[in-house]
């Protein structure tokens, strides 16, 4: 599946209205990557960084749900969420092409 395909299936399953267009997927995404962030945490706190399988997979539920508010807010956006990726890509390759893919601000 391609991350257009994705993003057109995901838009049939979003249930929020015009009127919340772009910010309840901002909200949502900030929302689900907390909650990722949270059982990571957990995962440090309560077993030394050791991911179990079990952990793992929960991990990756929540990194769905963050996929789909990505996708949300792209189609709200009205950019094609595979051109997203691509043009991310174009400049992390061209960023580690001139030697400053480590070093900080958005404009290097």
């Amino acid at each position: 599946m391609t991350f257009s395909e994705y993003q057109q299936k995901a838009s049939a399953t979003a249930i929020y209205g015009a009127g919340n267009a772009v910010n309840y997927p901002i909200l949502g995404l900030v929302g689900e990557s907390g909650e990722l962030a949270n059982k990571y945490k957990k995962v440090l706190r309560d077993d030394d960084g050791v991911l179990t399988n079990e952990k793992r997979q929960a991990i990756a539920d929540e990194l769905g749900d963050v996929l789909w508010y990505v996708a949300a807010l792209a189609r709200d956006l009205k950019v094609d969420l595979e051109e997203v990726a691509q043009k991310n890509l174009d400049k992390l390759y061209d960023r580690k092409a001139r030697g400053v893919i480590s070093g900080s601000g958005d404009k290097r």
